[in-house]
């Protein structure tokens, strides 16, 4: 055994110096370590112990040289090899925080929910060692100056952030709480010279009194001037009151009045862009009130005998949907129920509602107004599809743009598709059930689309900010400084829907951390 070690050694020994590597079979301890030049050569990064591809998320088994230069030379080379020096390591830079950006949505949601926990244990915590009942006043103090020095701290460091931005754009939102006080939301989003973005709350204001114009500015005054004035504001987006975008005593007026000359922008997703460009207002009467005939008010016998039925014929759903004019992407969902169950209703109102329901059941039975029916639960739809694209965070007016074009251009096909003589109605499917039976009632949706097209057009094609990325500023300061202007801006007011039910300085505070 001994001898047969020796030679092991040896023969290992003599190909380390005559080949400089060890003998085949032997693990260099290099083969599976991730190069940091593989991110910019190949486009690859390290995700849990193999390497990922940052343009198709393709993983490999094995870090190897070629393994990686071979997928990236068959896949990606005639796109990206034409990029070179600081244009390459901006690609490298955005493709990377794209990855992470999709790997930290699935996590943030509990992430949140482990931190709420763990705050609700130390708070249990300190009222165990105190021996003192959740009620306690002391206790509730000293946590309560906690949340204001850590409000402190992110004050201090919110007006580093906008000392050293480039531009910065304000989104404002004034409405009523539970207890009747007018709170005024002021967000902020920075932009700085190597475009990071950041979006954070300046104040929450409660307007105690009136909420005219004049407060609102006087407000917005009294906290932009604590970080440094309306010198680098860009633009500011609105909720699109009238206290709000007056022109002479509104918010607006009195800003360009004290000489800051910025747009006022109106909040893409409260502006009416097709509720109220349709004219459906008969179908969705008639569908409220059979859907109150059936659950609405004290009708729980109706509402437990109609589910009853829908269970015993196993309908598509199991029940209809109520509808408030508030929340109203909830039309689209209601209309589809009720157009799904449309041979269950009539029969169940004319055998177990007391009531005269003929006109209704008539209507029910009509083509022409379910064709209309068919085609609202269609479109709005689409429309509740594009409602969703215009929400959330980090959007510029470029990006809102950007979805109302691509819904122009599917209005556009819809279009065509009516007009054809062999129409395509798979994006319709409600509208193509119905032209099975009634071929020649699809115009009344033709005109419905012609009308609704005027409402999208869109006059900006703009690009993101990974493209003004890779312009050098010596080359384009011009084009750079322009970029930083329209990328500071707020697409929308919808960051200042992320409110709570506290009131006054707690609250922001609160909303702050």
């Amino acid at each position: 055994m001994i001898a047969i070690l020796l030679v092991t050694s040896v023969y290992s020994n003599v190909n380390i110096l005559l080949l400089g590597r060890p003998p085949s079979g032997r693990c260099s301890g290099r083969s599976d370590v991730f190069q940091p030049r593989w991110e910019t050569d190949y486009l690859f990064t390290e995700f849990k112990g193999k390497p990922l591809c940052l343009v198709c998320l393709e993983t490999k088994s094995a870090m190897k040289d070629f393994n990686l230069s071979r997928h990236y030379n068959t896949t990606h080379k005639d796109k990206y090899d034409k990029y070179n020096g600081a244009a390459r390591v901006a690609i490298v830079a955005d493709l990377r925080g794209k990855i992470h950006h999709q790997q930290s949505f699935f996590t943030k949601a509990t992430t949140i929910q482990e931190s709420s926990l763990k705050a609700s244990y130390a708070v249990s915590l300190e009222l165990a060692k105190a021996k003192k009942p959740l009620s306690d006043g002391k206790i509730v103090k000293r946590l309560t100056r906690r949340i204001f020095d850590i409000q402190n701290h992110v004050e201090v460091k919110l007006k580093e952030v906008m000392h050293d931005c480039k531009y910065f754009s304000l989104a404002l939102d004034e409405s009523m709480d539970v207890t009747d006080v007018s709170q005024l939301l002021i967000y902020a989003r920075a932009i700085d010279s190597s475009f990071e973005v950041h979006e954070e709350l300046l104040k929450l204001v409660a307007l105690h009194d009136t909420t005219k114009g004049r407060d609102i500015f006087n407000a917005v005054q009294s906290v932009v001037s604590e970080y440094g004035g309306f010198d680098k504001l860009s633009a500011v987006v609105t909720d699109g009151a009238p206290s709000m975008q007056g022109k002479h005593t509104g918010f607006a007026g009195l800003l360009q009045q004290s000489g800051v000359d910025c747009p006022i922008l109106h909040c893409i997703i409260h502006q009416a862009l097709c509720a109220k460009s349709m004219n459906f207002s008969h179908v969705m009467d008639l569908v409220t009130k059979v859907t109150n005939l059936i659950r609405g008010g004290n009708r729980s016998l109706n509402h437990k005998t109609f589910v009853a039925i829908l269970d015993e014929v196993s309908a598509v759903y199991g029940d209809l949907q109520m509808h408030t004019e508030v929340r109203w992407m909830s039309r689209g969902k209601r209309l589809e129920r009720f157009f799904a169950l449309l041979a269950e209703i009539p029969v169940f109102l004319e055998d177990s509602i007391r009531c005269d329901t003929s006109a209704y059941c008539s209507k029910l039975r009509d083509t022409e107004f379910l064709f209309d029916m068919a085609f609202l639960a269609d479109i709005t739809s689409h429309l509740n599809h594009l409602n969703m694209q215009l929400q959330g965070r980090s959007q510029t007016p470029s990006d809102l743009y950007a979805h109302v074009n691509a819904f122009q251009s599917k209005l556009t096909l819809f279009k065509e598709d009516f007009s054809s003589d062999r129409p395509n109605l798979a994006h319709l499917r409600s509208v193509e059930q119905m032209c099975k039976d009634a071929p020649n009632a699809r115009k009344t949706s033709q005109v419905q689309i012609e009308k609704l097209q005027p409402f999208f057009q869109a006059k900006r094609q703009e690009r993101g900010i990974s493209f003004w990325r890779l312009l050098p500023e010596s080359r384009f300061p011009l084009l750079r400084d322009f970029a930083l202007s329209t990328a500071g801006i707020f697409g929308s007011t919808y960051i200042c829907e992320k409110r709570n039910r506290l009131t006054d300085e707690t609250l922001f505070h609160l909303m702050q951390i």
